[in-house]
């Protein structure tokens, strides 16, 4: 086991920074949860959730100063050998990030001093090897004493010695992964052929259809109107959200507990300040005098819309299931370029539907009328979800089954 190096300078001062971010964070939740309590109409508890947003947001810079302040402090790395394979363990003493490595790519394991302000510079001397076309350090003030020691037991462990020398052709250009795959059953995969029909016919195609005839149905024979509609499809961006923050978890992993409130946070205020726009425009309508809107009567928009609401649930998350884990799409995904995957859909989905509300607006709310804009809402999903399909295909693409 092997400490972080400490400096208590470094420590003070990043402690103080972290007073700094949490005086406005504490403000903020005080004049939240103020407004909270006393919400009785939609613009209150629109600012409450808004800044319920922003502190999500906010919240991201504190939790990463406390948990390097944590590692600074508690921080350790721990080496395990076991046959074949070298276990890497850094973090606190319950939690961290390990790494497993094959010992017969391992190369060169011998001491560095770090150039002054390196990124490598706080670990002091310590111990490093090649691993493919790439360097791995660990340990903190060790010496070359410490070397044959750990040299030793690794070879005990594992049974196998680190060898010097340069790495072959196949281990620079082959990437060993250290990170189990999911278990996923391969046969759940969504089939895909590019411009294909046939896949229509795929679980999570059919799950998006079958969810976006509930609407149909609800206008036709419920007497829905463009305001249930118009809730209905911005309750489904919801939805996308939270599935979107479940990939994050799979992409991020650990680092999920600071991406997963982030994006919270802006995905929320802008889900917030939609609401707000819709409800004044397509559920109070143009010109009303009153569009404070009782939260009673705001709860009273989705109370007629959960089977929709449900099956639009329950066809995201088929989606979620057969493509992103079936076929694996997570292995192509980052957390940067998957915290802003739901923005372009969503934006150009509401597009669409903000036009053909307008067109129903000026038209007069007929059935037909609102059929068609909710046609073309089920038109833009299917050919987005196609679209994200064929782009996401790579591994995923197989030949059409008979």
């Amino acid at each position: 086991m092997y400490p972080f190096r400490r400096s208590w300078v470094a420590i003070i001062i990043l402690l103080a920074m972290e007073i700094a971010f949490l005086i406005p964070a504490i403000t903020t939740f005080r004049q939240m949860t103020g407004m909270g309590n006393g919400a009785d109409s939609l613009f209150d508890l629109v600012g409450t959730l808004f800044l319920g947003a922003w502190l999500l947001g906010w919240s991201m810079a504190p939790l990463i100063m406390t948990s390097i302040l944590l590692l600074m402090v508690f921080g350790r790395e721990v080496v395990k050998a076991r046959p074949g394979q070298v276990e890497l363990f850094l973090g606190l003493p319950f939690i961290g990030i390990t790494s497993v490595y094959d010992v017969s790519r391992m190369r060169n394991l011998r001491v560095e001093q770090p150039p002054p302000k390196s990124g490598k510079s706080w670990r002091g001397q310590h111990f490093e090897f090649d691993y493919g076309a790439n360097s791995v350090a660990f340990g903190s003030n060790v010496n070359a004493m410490d070397l044959g020691a750990v040299a030793g037991e690794i070879q005990v462990a594992s049974g196998k010695s680190i060898r010097k020398g340069e790495a072959s052709e196949e281990e620079l250009t082959e990437q060993w992964d250290p990170v189990p795959e999911l278990a996923v059953d391969e046969s759940i995969a969504e089939p895909v052929v590019e411009n294909d029909p046939g896949s229509w016919a795929t679980p999570a195609t059919l799950a998006l259809i079958i969810a976006n005839l509930v609407p149909i149905a609800g206008t036709l024979f419920f007497g829905w109107k463009l305001s249930d509609v118009m809730v209905l499809y911005w309750a489904e961006s919801a939805v996308i959200g939270f599935y979107n923050l479940v990939k994050i978890a799979v992409i991020g992993k650990w680092f999920a507990l600071f991406a997963g409130p982030f994006f919270a946070g802006h995905f929320g205020g802008f889900m917030v300040v939609h609401f707000l726009f819709l409800y004044t425009l397509f559920v109070k309508g143009p010109g009303a005098e009153d569009i404070g809107g009782d939260l009673g009567e705001v709860a009273m928009l989705f109370y007629g819309l959960w089977p929709a609401l449900l099956a639009l649930f329950i066809s995201h998350g088929i989606s979620f299931w057969t493509n992103f884990i079936g076929r694996k799409e997570y292995k192509t995904r980052t957390v940067n370029t998957q915290m802003s995957e739901p923005y372009g859909r969503i934006v150009f989905m509401h597009l669409v539907l903000i036009f053909g509300g307008a067109v129903t607006m000026f038209l007069g709310e007929s059935t037909p009328v609102l059929l068609v804009v909710i046609g073309l809402k089920i038109w833009f999903d299917i050919k987005a979800h196609r679209k994200e399909r064929a782009r996401r295909g790579g591994r995923g693409l197989v030949e059409n089954p008979a």
